[in-house]
């Protein structure tokens, strides 16, 4: 399969070298052009890119950018055939991107994001810390197989990208529409939690909407005043406790 990766950040990157990896051709690009990232591109199993040739000639484009940038993506799916996936991995947080009035009322970021670019979008690998991405993948066979959500209306694309989660070496768990995506945002049991596939489920059908805010923005609070004295296992053991 033909990939146009767009944000060449932790999550990014990971996904060209694990989806370069399983056979597919990787286009990356970021928003600094394709320069800042040849050798970074090189190194993954990719090409490096513009934006705008990483949509072009591919089946799917990963979108992994901080989620106010998706205002800057407005045209670019203009000219993009409509049977090729669009994926968002990104997630809202207010001291980063900014207040977003329609997302703070309760849009689930992914419809938000759909109507920035115009086009209906797969919410996957959101709900996943960078370090699990890259190193507790896992074969199909192996017992206590981690499992992400994947969030979507075209059950067709849906199955697609599940399959590309399940390639990257978790589980990829069907979490239902765009509506309801807002169950693996920041704030949830199932956000960077590290659950199997049962625990998951349990963790979708738990969520607390009116929590989320609360609970995402008392833990940026913890992870900011701790810091780097945080282990990643600290890290997982927080967002469990912190969203429980």
């Amino acid at each position: 399969m033909k990939i146009g990766i767009i944000g060449a950040g932790n999550i990014g990157a990971i996904l060209a070298r694990k989806l370069g990896a399983a056979g597919h051709e990787i286009k990356l690009a970021n928003s600094k052009g394709p320069e800042s990232i040849r050798d970074l591109a090189a190194e993954v199993g990719a090409t490096a890119m513009t934006k705008e040739d990483a949509v072009t000639g591919v089946d799917t484009v990963i979108l992994s950018i901080p989620f106010s940038a998706y205002r800057d993506l407005a045209g670019l799916f203009e000219d993009v055939p409509d049977n090729v996936v669009v994926v968002d991995t990104s997630n809202y947080y207010p001291f980063r991107d900014g207040a977003i009035s329609d997302v703070d009322g309760g849009k689930p970021e992914a419809v938000w994001v759909t109507e920035q670019i115009k086009r209906p979008i797969i919410k996957a690998w959101n709900a996943v810390l960078a370090a699990t991405l890259a190193e507790k993948g896992v074969e199909k066979s192996q017992p206590g197989r981690i499992a992400l959500p994947v969030a979507g209306d075209d059950l067709e694309k849906k199955s697609l990208v599940m399959q590309l989660v399940e390639a990257t070496g978790f589980d990829a768990l069907d979490a239902g529409g765009l509506v309801t995506s807002w169950r693996q945002q920041p704030g949830t049991l199932a956000y960077c939690t590290e659950l199997t596939a049962g625990e998951l489920q349990s963790a979708l059908e738990k969520a607390d909407k009116i929590r989320s805010a609360g609970n995402r923005e008392a833990l940026v609070k913890v992870f900011m005043e701790k810091g780097s004295s945080l282990t990643h296992d600290d890290i997982v053991a927080q967002n469990r406790a912190g969203t429980a």
